[in-house]
């Protein structure tokens, strides 16, 4: 199949942006390595935009909430990520959370069923000579990054990014944990919630404070990590109570024992649409894996945690968007050539697929002889652009 453009990466913004071309019948070659013989740290499946770390898109408020009117915009524009996230909602309060399975083998099923998409599991070591969109996320191959930074004349900045355990639920012991959505927020009370007094809390923190971390390798050693996904054992180094007023902040949570708010809470959240899988909220971690099954069981109400899947730690890569892109995700230096989602150094499931969104309809336009303006600033894409 000879294309209009080439796209390098099947993430969440490879996915849209291929979406949004296709709709618009350009032709396009959707290059993806994962299913060619080639994996990555993060990935589990050779899926299309695959959930790594978390199944939440975040909230779905769209009237109190910058993340909400994203999907809103998104979903009026017609995005692949955001219908297909609807049809595998699962309970999440106020939160758009997906069953991760069913979402990515949806998003992999339309593209490979459109008739102007070419799916090709091929890893590509070279910038395309052609028109292209380069969206191979925060885990760009070795041969590409160094192709991208020859094009670039800049270093390519990185930092980490982490991932958090999944939890079998038959194993949580719901007779010390309960089920509520802080403040009540929602009826279907969508998160379990496991207490900690005072003196479990201390011991819990230090437990994180001394237990045995993963290595770094050299060069991973100056690699500043990412405040919006920071590992836990990182955050309580800043002190007794950050944690607290973290991710395992007690408040708006009535312990059915008690009648009060707890110390400090562990929440999880449903993972998969059968609901039997349920994710630990907000605990990405570098600690080895022995020690989180040893630790994490000391947390009331997850004394038997059985574990589908363990924390984890990758090194993200980004370009200097600001500075080598134009206003419509152009390579200043080469406008033949587009970036999308978080190689422009975004960050979020989100953020990612409303990039690509962009990138698609910028070079969908471009190939039909039309120039696209960029949204006002005043809406929510235009904002995150």
């Amino acid at each position: 199949m000879t294309h209009d453009i080439h796209i390098v990466g099947g993430g969440l913004a490879g996915s849209e942006a291929a979406w949004q071309l296709a709709q618009a019948g350009r032709r396009v070659r959707l290059s993806e390595m994962r299913g060619g013989g080639h994996a990555t740290p993060a990935h589990q499946t050779d899926d299309l935009a695959e959930l790594v770390c978390s199944n939440s898109l975040r909230s779905d408020d769209a009237d109190s909430n910058a993340v909400g009117l994203l999907h809103q915009e998104m979903r009026a524009l017609g995005s692949l990520i955001l219908a297909t996230a609807d049809a595998h909602r699962v309970p999440a309060g106020s939160a758009l959370a997906v069953d991760r399975d069913g979402f990515s083998a949806a998003v992999t099923a339309a593209l490979e069923a459109h008739p102007n998409v070419d799916l090709v599991r091929e890893r590509v070591d070279a910038l395309p000579e052609g028109p292209a969109i380069v969206a191979t996320g925060p885990l760009t191959g070795a041969a590409l990054a160094a192709g991208i930074a020859g094009a670039t004349g800049a270093d390519a900045l990185a930092f980490f990014d982490a991932i958090a355990p999944i939890v079998h639920r038959d194993s949580i012991d719901l007779g010390v944990a309960w089920m509520q959505s802080r403040w009540n927020k929602s009826a279907t009370h969508d998160y379990i919630n496991c207490p900690l007094d005072k003196e479990q809390y201390a011991a819990f923190h230090a437990g994180l404070m001394a237990g045995e971390k993963g290595e770094f390798r050299e060069w991973e050693r100056d690699t500043p990590y990412f405040d919006g996904c920071m590992p836990i054992e990182v955050m309580a180094e800043r002190g007794l109570d950050t944690l607290r007023f973290g991710p395992m902040k007690g408040v708006g949570l009535d312990d059915p024992r008690t009648g009060r708010w707890p110390h400090a809470a562990v929440q999880l959240r449903q993972d998969n649409a059968q609901g039997t899988l349920w994710n630990i909220v907000g605990f990405q971690t570098k600690l080895k894996h022995a020690e989180q099954v040893r630790l994490f069981r000391t947390i009331p109400g997850l004394e038997r945690a059985e574990f589908a899947r363990l924390g984890g730690l990758h090194r993200n890569t980004f370009i200097r968007s600001p500075v080598l892109l134009d206003a419509t995700l152009r390579l200043k230096s080469r406008p033949s050539l587009r970036f999308a989602g978080q190689i422009t150094g975004c960050e979020g499931y989100v953020e990612s697929a409303g990039i690509g969104l962009l990138a698609g309809r910028f070079a969908a336009a471009e190939l039909g002889g039309r120039s696209l303006p960029p949204p006002p600033p005043e809406t929510a894409l235009g904002a995150l652009l």
